[in-house]
C-alpha cells in the first residue's frame, strides 16, 4: 500500500513558477514509477510528466515540455513537479501517481495509487 500527499498548490500569475511536492508513504518507493496528471474542469484527466523508479528516465507531455522539471528524492520518498512559465491553460488540480514498475506511462489507467491532488490556479 502506498499513500501519496501532494502539496505546494496555489493562485499564480501567467509567467511565474510554482513547485509541487508529493510525499509518498511506505518503504517501497524507490519500486515505483511517477506520474503527474492534471484534471481541468469539464476535461479528463490527462498526462503531464513521468519518471522512472530510479530517477533515470523522464518523459513528458507536449504542452509542458521544456516548462516543466519532474524528478524525484528516494531517501525523501518524494517526487517533485518544477512548473515554470505558468499559462492560464495549465491550471487544473494536479495529481501524482504511483506505478509499480520500474518506467512511468502515459495512461492513468497503468497507475496504481493516486493521490488527494492539489489544486494550480493561473491567473492571466
Amino acid at each position: 500500500q502506498v499513500e501519496l500527499v501532494e502539496s505546494g498548490g496555489g493562485l499564480v500569475q501567467a509567467g511565474g513558477s510554482l513547485r509541487l511536492s508529493c510525499a509518498a508513504s511506505g518503504r517501497t518507493f524507490s519500486s515505483y514509477a511517477m506520474g503527474w496528471f492534471r484534471q481541468a474542469p469539464g476535461k479528463e484527466r490527462e498526462f503531464v510528466a513521468t519518471i522512472s523508479w530510479g530517477g533515470g528516465s523522464t518523459y513528458y507531455a507536449d504542452s509542458v515540455k521544456g516548462r516543466f522539471t519532474i524528478s524525484r528524492d528516494n531517501a525523501k520518498n518524494t517526487v517533485y513537479l518544477q512548473m515554470s512559465s505558468l499559462k492560464p491553460e495549465d491550471t487544473a488540480v494536479y495529481y501524482c501517481a504511483a506505478r509499480n514498475a520500474r518506467l512511468g506511462h502515459v495512461s492513468s489507467n497503468e497507475y496504481d495509487y493516486w493521490g488527494q491532488g492539489t489544486q494550480v490556479t493561473v491567473s492571466s
